[in-house]
């Protein structure tokens, strides 16, 4: 028998991070992605069809962090279109990560100075001297910070650094890229702020990095800084190799 009613699409929810549930609406998803695309290349980075695909992929009841993940993942996968895809992407999960984080420097280096393992003895990330001076400097090292500079990584490098360097607590990330740098710098030159300030912020704009080893320890419990060093081999062959290490 042919009917005329109509077959209700289900409506789909999002989570939000205070637990309230809201209507998922297209137009709020290209909302959130119209306050990201500045100076972006917008003949090529098409909302519309970011939206669409994002849409595609909602399941009712996912979170808004995982929401702006499965946005991010969408636009990365379309960066072989153009490059402004991968900036719009890292745009994304940059502003995910501010929203999860702490702008106060002190409460970061705190969370991480009060972890503890799970016999319940102390675990701290933060080196005590570390502590000392952001908690004598608090307000300065603040003011020093400039979050908008995180957004000067593409996708890969802030995957990167999500991945391997942005200390965690209980699995949960709690470092920006900023707070790393910041660290790194505090944890080279601690009460000479003058130089720790400028080695901060030529490392946030990009003129330069510091090697992992001292990205992974500076300002933490064993703030161990070496990279890789070289040695002149007795000879190029295995009895020079071995020798050379005797």
């Amino acid at each position: 028998m042919e009917t005329n009613q109509e077959i209700e699409v289900p409506k789909k929810y999002v989570t939000k991070r205070d637990g309230t549930k809201a209507e998922i609406k297209a137009v709020r998803i290209k909302e959130r992605l119209q306050g990201l695309v500045e100076g972006l290349n917008m003949d090529y980075v098409n909302l519309d069809l970011i939206v669409a695909k994002v849409y595609r992929g909602i399941y009712s009841g996912i979170k808004t962090s995982e929401l702006d993940t499965l946005s991010a993942e969408t636009c990365a996968y379309m960066s072989l279109v153009h490059p402004d895809f991968s900036k719009l992407a890292s745009r994304i999960e940059i502003s995910n990560l501010h929203k999860e984080t702490e702008d106060d420097y002190l409460k970061v280096v705190e969370a991480l100075d009060q972890l503890v393992d799970k016999q319940g003895r102390n675990a701290s990330l933060i080196h005590p001297e570390l502590m000392r001076v952001v908690k004598a400097n608090r307000d300065e090292i603040n003011a020093r910070l400039d979050y908008s500079r995180d957004f000067n990584y593409d996708y890969f490098g802030f995957k990167t650094l999500e991945r391997s360097y942005l200390l965690k607590r209980e699995g949960k990330i709690v470092e920006r890229p900023q707070h790393l740098l910041m660290r790194c710098s505090l944890g080279i030159h601690l009460d000479d702020l003058e130089s720790a300030f400028e080695t901060y912020d030529l490392m946030s704009q990009l003129w330069f990095t510091h090697a992992t080893p001292t990205l992974f320890n500076s300002g933490t419990p064993k703030p161990q800084m070496s990279s890789c060093f070289l040695l002149t081999m007795q000879s190029d062959s295995m009895e020079g190799i071995f020798d050379t290490l005797k």
